[in-house]
């Protein structure tokens, strides 16, 4: 299940995703008797029960009395030209902050992990074999003109995300039609039974006012929904945009006069009057805006960065506050993507070469003062990674009950066997391994293994060149990057890969033409980030289902068409209980990794961030929430009168 409304924190290029939180508790399960077929539940959870019961005040983790008040300033990459969500996956680039203008019929909070509950939507109900679901809207529900918030609202913008965002239309390929059953309810109908996460992930849709949609801007032009804009949007949520520069700047206004202020789940949230978005297009200038005071709080993905840039007068005296978060709610797959649509990258043994050479141990040493750790699964970090080990189990989640093997063994063998003539025999045999360099001797044994495996593949050295053996062309391979601070990294794997015989290029562009190559699928290798959550399902046919491998804007960039894995994504949606759940997704891990459809790079368990020290948060802060900036902070005169006012 992805994310629902998320705060989306961007540095260097890197987007990390926090959902936003909410709830009104009514205890529910992901699998209801039929006698309950026509209850209405105020939440939704997929395997399990709701932590939170009616008549609850607040959650856990917010401050109730958090004043309201004050200005933070935020930081973002590249630049932005559009404010409408529906076209973004394929259209522009959207402004920072979109997500807070807009509410969804549910949310989640930020202490449970595949929990949602209520918010335009003020219950739910759906039959035991999950084919279809009805939301109850709240009769108070308004967007920020005071019109309320409709069926008809919500059936426009389901049919409008389904239409002009391919993403949208692969995640919600199962639902058929959305009607209005009475004044404030409406009903999504499916195609398929069983599929527990729909009546949650339906909620996830953002609530636009087909009003405003279908009337005239304020030149007299009758809006497209279809197209970019930069018209501020009318929403329903707990801000709204006030000012921005094209490209530059996004500030955001909290609503006064928010219609969920005063609910239960939103008590102690969305403190801050205003939310500034300033976009930056290189690291470095964003780093030395932020020691300026140019910005009040920043998350720091460099390692580099956080161990040598940070010394300086303001961190000295304390005004500037470095503190880390642990990373429980995201599985963290980060590598060298290939681009297998190209006959070149076609063979999984030639990609496996150039995992062998990858001297990950050195570059830790040499650029990250040994910071990181090489990812090893598309769920690094999580109990749903093949290799889950019980010291990792107690680091990141001790409620987790549920061993990692080296070899698949018990269901997750099972269910491996139904694809057994489909995938890599090492699947069965072999725990998945990185090579591993750090010294001369290691790498001239790795890249020995990779001319090995290249042969294999039909390549061959010819005249100090890798090259085709059976056309004769060399080998050669362009990495797109969009991060001028990342190149350095590409350049060290570059000089290994020379070695080989294969000719590189690294090419850097703005975020608007990377942006446009990969929706084109215009390049060889790209660095790929996939934030898994804790509750996999739907999105894994976007990412690596077949389906999706050929459709405009989908996030399979790899071209992955392998029917095991269409077969291994379909158990883990239709898994009926948490461990069918963990073990499916470890079985799809391992048949991703064992067909080297990347190069793993690297992960790290803690989130960087740095503040000026003007604001204070909840003594109990939320389990799964990173640093849950800024939703759950607030301004602190007293802090700030003491590191000083903003220049």
């Amino acid at each position: 299940m992805k994310p629902t409304r998320r705060t989306v924190v961007k540095s260097a290029g890197l987007a990390l995703f926090a959902p936003a939180m909410g709830v009104l508790g009514q205890a529910a399960s992901g699998g209801p008797a039929r006698a309950q077929e026509q209850t209405w539940r105020d939440g939704v959870a997929l395997l399990g029960d709701l932590k939170y019961l009616p008549g609850f005040k607040h959650l856990d983790y917010v401050n109730p009395t958090a004043p309201k008040g004050g200005r933070v300033r935020l930081q973002a990459s590249g630049t932005f030209d559009n404010f409408n969500p529906v076209v973004s996956s394929v259209k522009g680039s959207l402004g920072a902050g979109t997500a807070f203008v807009f509410d969804m019929l549910m949310t989640q909070t930020l202490d449970e992990t595949s929990s949602a509950y209520g918010l335009i939507a003020e219950a739910v109900r759906y039959p035991p074999d999950f084919s279809y679901v009805i939301y109850r809207l709240r009769q108070e529900a308004r967007f920020h003109d005071g019109m309320p918030v409709t069926p008809e609202d919500v059936i426009f913008s389901f049919d409008a995300f389904k239409k002009y965002d391919p993403r949208q239309a692969a995640y919600y390929r199962s639902v058929v039609k959305a009607e209005k059953t009475g004044a404030h309810e409406v009903i999504f109908t499916f195609d398929e039974r069983g599929n527990r996460e729909l009546p949650s992930i339906l909620g996830q849709i953002m609530v636009l006012p087909k009003h405003w949609w279908e009337g005239i801007d304020a030149s007299g032009n009758k809006r497209d929904i279809s197209a970019t804009t930069l018209e501020p949007l009318l929403g329903s949520g707990p801000y709204r945009i006030k000012e921005f520069v094209a490209g530059r700047t996004v500030v955001l206004e909290r609503v006064k006069d928010y219609w969920a202020k005063d609910l239960n789940l939103n008590v102690g949230q969305y403190n801050f009057d205003e939310i500034r978005f300033e976009y930056f297009r290189d690291a470095v200038v964003a780093l030395e805006a932020f020691k300026g005071d140019q910005a009040d709080y920043r998350h720091e993905n460099s390692a580099k960065r956080w161990v040598t840039d940070y010394d300086f007068p303001a961190r000295q005296d304390k005004r500037v506050v470095l503190e880390e978060f642990p990373i429980r709610n995201i599985g963290w797959g980060q590598g060298f993507a290939f681009n297998i649509r190209r006959d070149k990258f076609k063979d999984p043994r030639l990609r496996r070469a150039f995992n062998f050479a990858f001297d990950f141990e050195e570059m830790n040493k040499r650029f990250f003062f040994s910071q990181y750790r090489r990812t090893s699964s598309y769920f690094d970090g999580t109990e749903l990674a093949w290799n889950w080990v019980p010291d990792e189990l107690e680091r990141r989640d001790p409620s987790a009950a549920i061993e990692g093997t080296q070899v698949p063994q018990a269901l997750e063998l099972e269910i491996l066997e139904t694809v057994r003539d489909k995938v890599p025999p090492e699947v069965f045999t072999k725990p998945y391994t990185n090579s591993v360099g750090g010294n001369a001797e290691a790498m001239r044994a790795n890249l020995r293994e990779a001319v090995r495996l290249a042969k294999e593949a039909g390549f061959e050295i010819r005249d100090k060149r890798l090259v085709d053996s059976r056309n004769g062309e060399p080998l050669t391979v362009e990495f797109l990057n969009e991060q001028p601070d990342f190149e350095r990294i590409i350049l060290f794997y570059k000089a290994s890969l020379e070695r080989l015989g294969i000719g590189v290029t690294v090419r850097t562009v703005d975020h608007s033409q990377y942006e446009n190559r990969l929706r084109s699928r215009d390049f060889d290798v790209v660095t790929m980030l996939r934030l898994q959550s804790l509750s996999p399902g739907n999105e894994q046919r976007d990412f690596w289902g077949s389906a999706a491998a050929d459709a405009p804007g989908s996030q399979n960039l790899i071209g992955i068409k392998n029917t095991a894995v269409d077969a291994l994504i379909e158990r883990v949606i239709f898994a009926k209980s948490r461990a069918e759940l963990v073990a499916a997704t470890r079985a799809l891990d391992r048949v991703l990794l064992w067909n080297d459809y990347w190069v793993p790079q690297y992960s790290n368990s803690q989130y960087r961030t740095a503040r000026w020290d003007r604001f204070d948060r909840p003594d109990v802060m939320p389990k799964y929430g990173l640093s849950a900036f800024p939703t759950v902070w607030w301004w602190d005169e007293e802090r700030a009168g003491k590191v000083g006012p903003r220049p």
